[in-house]
């Protein structure tokens, strides 16, 4: 009974992007449709023709001779961009493909399958949902998700669909491969500050993974609606796989840029953990996500982060007279209880920790 009941709570006022894009609708319903200063351009940009994007060949890390001009590469992009492109990344094109395959599986079974996955609590493991938070969210965005812990795997995965049958293992595998991305890339970005790449090895060991899984349908107005209002992510690292464009990052000219979609290639963004570590050397990266009224578009947000409780602060050797700490330490944890209770599209996080 009391299950019944919290699905007839939950009908009233969950319906996904992709239920309304299955029903057809002519127009985005109002709650969709961003006030006027917040909606996407959808003509290139003027930036967006003269910016060149930064592209790395992760492979050449393992050379001893290379290492070097890789790592400062790396420190041009982060200081930079706040993210870069990695190509020859050492994560198998079948993994992608077999994770792109279960995602789709997923999206397209009934909405009664997926709606026992529903909830608004940040907090849960595995949580299936709409926009960013279907219960408070003022401004709906065009997008559903399904976002579950994956490290350690062996803790969380028995927690993950068990429909489609092949989920389970064909996501648990592209988890796999890109934490054990994030270490190599998390280890450059030390020494590209000029801290020892084992800086912060244990902490990585011990860290989370949430693997974010979203699928943005076709949008019958595009120019109204985005998939992700601007924010920056809370974590270390982003490693984002996508099926197609429709990533945009703000320039340092506050400009957006449309990023450009390269196959077989993914994107390493910096989070805010990775900024407050830095002492602002490096900014996280702001993006947000625009729809398309001809394609379907999938990405994987592999978001990596410190353990929950664990608090990250500058690190001491990037901390002196001339430069002061500029933040105040945070948790996993604390930005949980944050988003739970505040809009991210007014405020960002990270802003309530600068000094």
């Amino acid at each position: 009974m009391e299950e019944t009941s919290k699905s007839h709570e939950l009908d009233d006022y969950f319906t996904s992007a992709m239920a309304l894009t299955e029903s057809g609708v002519p127009r985005v319903p109002t709650r969709y449709i961003l006030p006027p200063s917040q909606r996407p351009m959808l003509s290139p940009s003027i930036a967006t023709d003269t910016i060149s994007l930064p592209v790395i060949d992760l492979s050449l890390l393992h050379d001893p001779l290379l290492r070097p001009c890789v790592i400062h590469e790396i420190e041009l992009a982060c200081k930079g961009f706040g993210f870069f492109q990695i190509i020859n990344h050492g994560v198998p094109s079948s993994v992608v493909n077999d994770a792109v395959d279960a995602a789709t599986r997923f999206f397209d079974l009934s909405a009664d399958e997926k709606m026992h996955l529903v909830s608004n609590n940040f907090h849960d493991p595995v949580r299936y949902g709409t926009s960013i938070n279907h219960s408070t969210d003022k401004v709906y965005y065009w997008r559903d998700f399904i976002k579950h812990y994956s490290h350690p795997l062996s803790k969380w995965i028995d927690l993950w669909p068990s429909n489609p049958p092949c989920y389970k293992e064909k996501m648990g595998k592209y988890a796999e491969a890109t934490h054990v991305l994030h270490k190599q890339a998390i280890e450059a970005i030390s020494e590209s500050l000029g801290l020892e790449k084992t800086y912060l090895q244990e902490e990585i060991e011990e860290g989370s993974q949430v693997m974010a899984v979203n699928c943005y349908p076709v949008c019958p107005e595009p120019e109204m609606a985005l998939g992700m209002p601007p924010h920056s992510d809370f974590g270390s690292l982003t490693i984002l796989l996508q099926s197609g464009q429709g990533l945009e990052m703000m320039d340092s000219n506050k400009k957006w840029v449309s990023v450009p979609y390269i196959e077989g290639a993914l994107i390493v963004l910096l989070g805010d953990q990775i900024e407050v570590m830095s002492n602002g050397i490096y900014k996280s990266m702001i993006h947000r996500v625009t729809v398309n009224k001809d394609f379907k578009r999938l990405s994987f947000a592999s978001l990596h982060s410190l353990p929950m409780q664990k608090k990250i602060s500058p690190a001491p050797q990037l901390v002196n007279e001339d430069r002061p700490a500029a933040y105040g330490e945070f948790s996993f944890n604390d930005f949980l209880d944050f988003v739970s209770s505040n809009d991210i599209t007014q405020q960002r996080f990270i802003d309530t920790l600068k000094k």
